[in-house]
C-alpha cells in the first residue's frame, strides 16, 4: 500500500478537498463521535490529540486518497467494527484490489478464492496458497504496519482477519507483487492488479441465504447477512414447515451486518417461547450539566425497557436442537441473535468468541458526499452482560487450523453435528 506522506507543495491532479474541507471533515468525525458514539468506556486512545494531530495533517498538500486513509486511521482509534470512512463515488472508483479471496487462518493469509477474469485465467493463482509476502516485505509486516492501522475492529482477532481479507487493496490498476505457497511446493511469484473498485460488485461475497441438508435429518442454514429481509423470507420459503428437520445448525460465521429485527425475525421461528432482545441504550446529551459540573453526554442516556419477542404466528415454530457456529467475524445484528439466542437456552453456540461490533449505526455527512458512519447505540445481553469489545463467546470454543482447512476439515461443524446427536453435553 502506499506510503502516508505527500510531498509537501505538490499540485496532485486528483485532489477534490481543499485543505480548509479536510480540516472541516476532520472536526465534524471528531464531534459527531465525542457526542454521539456509545463505547467511549473502551476507547484506549486520546481523541483530543487525534483531533490536533489530524488538523495538522489535513492542512498538508495531499491526495483524497491519503487523506482517506489519514481519516480511517483517526476513525479505527475508536475501535468500533461498525465505523466506516465512506468515500465519494470519485474516489471509490480509484481504490480496488485484484479479485482473491483471502482470509487468515492462524494469522496466516491463504487464498481461498479467486474469481475468473483474464489475467487470472493466465496468473492461476492456487487455492490455499498462503501469502508469504507482499512488494517483497513478509506478509506479517505487510498486515500489520500497512494495512492493521487503518481496520476499524473491536476485538485483536477480527482486527487482523479483516486486515488479511483488505491487505491487497491500493490504486486500481496498479499491480501488486506476491510470493506464495501450496504446501509441498517451492515458493512462487505471482502478481496480480488491482482491478476491482469498491464501487464494484465483489463477486466473491457467498450469498446472504443458502441451506444444504446434511446426513441424519440435519438442516445447515447459512446466514451471511442481515441487511435486507428478504433472509426472512428466505428462510420461511425453505422452511414452510420443520417436519423433516431433526437438528438444524445455524452458521453465522460469515453475518457481519443487517438489522436485528431481521435476526430476532428468524429466532423467533427457532422457538415456541417469547425471548427477550437485547438490551439497548443511546447517549444523551445535557447541556445544562456542563453549567452545573456534572457529567456530560458519555454518562447519560436513553435506555428503554428491554423487548420481549413473541414466536412467530404465521409459520409453525422449530422445537428441535439446535446448534449455532459463530467466528470471530460474526457481528452486529448476528451477534443480537447471538445474544437474544443464549439467554433463551434455545441450544449451543460452538466456534470463537464473536467480533464485538454490536449497536445501531447512524451515518453523519462530511464535505463533498463524503461521509462517516459508527455506532451510536450500547448494545447487552438480556442480563446486562456487555459483549462489545470481547464478543458473544460460545459453550464451546473450536478454531479451525490450517490444517484443518488443507484437509477440508470444518472442525466447529463437526462439533455441531455431534452435538445434534447427543454426543455433547448441552450448555
Amino acid at each position: 500500500m502506499a506510503a502516508l506522506a505527500s510531498p509537501a507543495g505538490r499540485a496532485v491532479a486528483a485532489q477534490q478537498l481543499t485543505a480548509a474541507e479536510r480540516a472541516a471533515a476532520v472536526a465534524s468525525v471528531w464531534a459527531e463521535a465525542r457526542y454521539n458514539f456509545a463505547y467511549w468506556d473502551r476507547v484506549r486512545a486520546d481523541w483530543d490529540s487525534g483531533l490536533v494531530a489530524n488538523l495538522k495533517l489535513a492542512a498538508e498538500p495531499q491526495s483524497d486518497l491519503i487523506f482517506y486513509r489519514r481519516l480511517r486511521r483517526l476513525l479505527a482509534l475508536l475501535g468500533d467494527g461498525r465505523a466506516a470512512v465512506i468515500a465519494p463515488p470519485s474516489l471509490r472508483s480509484r481504490i480496488a484490489r485484484p479479485p482473491l479471496l483471502v482470509s487468515s487462518v492462524e494469522r496466516r493469509p491463504l487464498i481461498l478464492d479467486y474469481a475468473e477474469n483474464d489475467e487470472m485465467r493466465v496468473a492461476r493463482p492456487q487455492r490455499l496458497a498462503e501469502i508469504l509476502a507482499v512488494q517483497g516485505i513478509p506478509a506479517e509486516q505487510w498486515i500489520r504496519d500497512s494495512v492493521v492501522p487503518e481496520v476499524s475492529a473491536a476485538t485483536a482477532a477480527d482486527r487482523w482477519q479483516r486486515a488479511a481479507a483488505w491487505m491487497l487493496q491500493g490504486d486500481k490498476g496498479t499491480t501488486v507483487h506476491l510470493l506464495v505457497r501450496v504446501p509441498g511446493a517451492e515458493p512462487r511469484g505471482l502478481s496480480v492488479t488491482r482491478s476491482l473498485s469498491l464501487n464494484d460488485r465483489w463477486p466473491l461475497d457467498p450469498p446472504a441465504f443458502a441451506t444444504e441438508s446434511l446426513p441424519d435429518g440435519v438442516a445447515l442454514v447459512r446466514i451471511a447477512s442481515l441487511e435486507n429481509e428478504e433472509v426472512v423470507r428466505e428462510f420461511d420459503r425453505a422452511f414452510p414447515d420443520f417436519t423433516r428437520v431433526q437438528g438444524l445448525v445455524l452458521d453465522l460465521r460469515r453475518a457481519a451486518d443487517g438489522k436485528s429485527e431481521y435476526a430476532y425475525q428468524i429466532l423467533a421461528r427457532l422457538t415456541d417461547r417469547p425471548f427477550s432482545t437485547v438490551r439497548w441504550r443511546t447517549p444523551q446529551y445535557r447541556a445544562v450539566f456542563r453549567a452545573w459540573n456534572l457529567n456530560d453526554s458519555a454518562a447519560t442516556w436513553y435506555a428503554p425497557e428491554t423487548g420481549t419477542v413473541a414466536p412467530r404466528a404465521d409459520h409453525p415454530p422449530y422445537g428441535g436442537p439446535i446448534a449455532v457456529l459463530a467466528s470471530s467475524a460474526t457481528a452486529g445484528a448476528a451477534e443480537d441473535l447471538l445474544a437474544a439466542f443464549r439467554a433463551a437456552s434455545r441450544g449451543v453456540i460452538i466456534g470463537e468468541p464473536t467480533g464485538g461490533s454490536p449497536g445501531d449505526v447512524a451515518t453523519f455527512a462530511l464535505p463533498k458526499s463524503w461521509a462517516v458512519q459508527f455506532s451510536v447505540t450500547r448494545h447487552e445481553a438480556p442480563d446486562g452482560t456487555g459483549f462489545a469489545g470481547v464478543g458473544v463467546k460460545p459453550h464451546l470454543v473450536v478454531v479451525r487450523t490450517v490444517n484443518d482447512l488443507l484437509a477440508g476439515n470444518d472442525p466447529a461443524l463437526e462439533k455441531a453435528r455431534e452435538y445434534l446427536k447427543g454426543g455433547l453435553l448441552p450448555p
